[in-house]
């Protein structure tokens, strides 16, 4: 028996439940085409080499469609379908056949009750669209069954209503309430999921992206402040954190060298197509109802102020504040870990670039107020954080600001994570450059391992 390409089977009984199909094929290259086909669509795969093999699959699994073959040792299409029709009426039924094949679809179609029949060759298009299709009936016959018993259960207690209403209008009040309330906080748990999945989903990118790690989250975090101290509401806010945590999903085609690569370093050729990335990451997330402003603001991110960005050369207020509050949070990131210049800028450096690019690169009115938060983001830092010599560190400590060396050279950034081999690093360059080093240190609250 074919292991099925999900581990987690759903509830048999869910009608939210992940589709469920099989595929039955004596030709295990068959089987591997239509698992890779329908693989990333979000269904469940089951596979079985032959008609009795499916039957036994079967037993045990809820199948929402069966695709077979027709031609098949032991037991072919029409057969089986045939089986699957008289033991599981609900279960779907599509057969695969050739055109050499007309009198035995007929009586597959007699017998079997199928649903439809593709000819081999079958093209994907065609053949995703019939599943889907097909799915999407059976899901409707499912709510018209339901609603029609829904309907005749309310019938039932509108008679019982009759007898006693106004002890049934203070027991519905009761349980509306109890509802609503149960449905506000699974609302309030949803939204914390989808902000979740996004995180989860941005967390996967930078894990390809080692270099990248933890780039969307701080851009992200600074993005909020500079929304929040610019008046906008929650849900710009909620927009503008979606962007930021996505805003380099269009770069997740890119080969791991060109990721690598400063942006200032990049051919002619690498810096065309690094330059179609926002409008990428927009496509890609169109589809996502919650994400579509989020995705607007991610084609907009790397246009300037001054028109002279990418990709559609908008300027100023053509620009929308999200995009243009993002530019500002990405590249003061961007420029602190390479990924603008070679050279890796310290926070200070970083912005300056920023305030001196004002009316350039970026819009003044957001520049202004970006000024304002890191201010304020350095002192609240410097007043959590302690000052420690290197022969008084540990391994797990994280550098609250970065750490230069007296000639301005950056030798570990804000937020890195001490173990003991950089320790040993630190100390051996104290004694060769005979100098002494201050370390800006989070508290302890703050270690590695509750950070992660």
């Amino acid at each position: 028996m074919n292991v099925s390409d999900q581990t987690t089977a759903p509830a048999k009984t869910s009608e939210n439940a992940q589709p469920v199909l099989m595929f039955v094929d004596d030709e295990s290259n068959i089987l591997n085409s239509l698992r890779r086909l329908f693989r990333p669509l979000n269904y469940k795969i089951l596979t079985a080499g032959s008609g009795p093999e499916a039957l036994t699959m079967l037993d045990v699994e809820t199948v929402d469609l069966v695709i077979s073959d027709m031609r098949m040792p032991q037991m072919d299409g029409a057969q089986l379908l045939e089986q699957v029709r008289a033991k599981w009426p609900d279960t779907l039924r599509i057969l695969l056949t050739g055109y050499a094949d007309v009198s035995s679809t007929i009586a597959a179609i007699n017998k079997g009750e199928i649903h439809r029949y593709i000819s081999k060759p079958w093209d994907d298009n065609d053949i995703v669209l019939v599943v889907r299709q097909a799915l999407e009936r059976r899901a409707l016959e499912r709510e018209k069954r339901r609603l029609e018993l829904l309907a005749i259960r309310q019938n039932e207690e509108l008679k019982e209503l009759n007898a006693n209403l106004e002890n049934k209008v203070q027991e519905r009040t009761a349980e509306l309430r109890q509802t609503m309330s149960f449905v506000e906080q699974a609302h309030d748990e949803l939204k914390k999921s989808f902000l979740t999945s996004v995180r989860i989903f941005s967390n996967l990118f930078e894990l390809r992206a080692g270099h990248l790690a933890g780039h969307s989250h701080r851009v992200a975090n600074l993005a909020r402040a500079l929304a929040q101290q610019m008046g906008m509401s929650e849900a710009e806010i909620q927009d503008i954190v979606f962007a930021s945590l996505l805003h380099d999903i269009g770069k997740i085609g890119f080969s791991d060298k060109l990721l690598e690569k400063p942006f200032s370093s990049l051919s002619s050729e690498e810096r065309l197509q690094v330059m179609k990335h926002p409008a990428t990451g927009q496509i890609a997330l169109m589809s996502l109802d919650k994400l579509k402003t989020a995705a607007d603001l991610i084609a907009a991110h790397h246009e300037r102020f001054d028109g002279s960005g990418f990709p559609h050369s908008l300027s100023g207020d053509e620009i929308a504040l999200g995009a243009r509050i993002l530019a500002v949070a990405n590249d003061y990131d961007a420029l602190q870990y390479g990924t603008i210049f070679p050279q890796k800028y310290t926070a200070a450096m970083a912005g300056e670039f920023i305030v001196k690019s004002a009316g350039l690169r970026y819009d003044p009115a957001v520049v202004k107020v970006f000024k304002h938060v890191i201010a304020d983001i350095a002192v609240k830092q410097n007043e959590l954080a302690q000052e420690v010599r290197v022969s008084n560190l540990k391994s797990g400590m994280i550098l609250a600001r970065d750490l230069t060396a007296p000639n301005g050279f950056l030798l570990l950034s804000r937020d890195h994570i001490l173990d003991t081999l950089m320790i040993n690093k630190l100390r051996q360059f104290e004694l060769h450059e005979k100098l002494q080093l201050i370390l800006l240190i989070k508290p302890t609250n703050k270690t590695a391992s509750e950070s992660c």
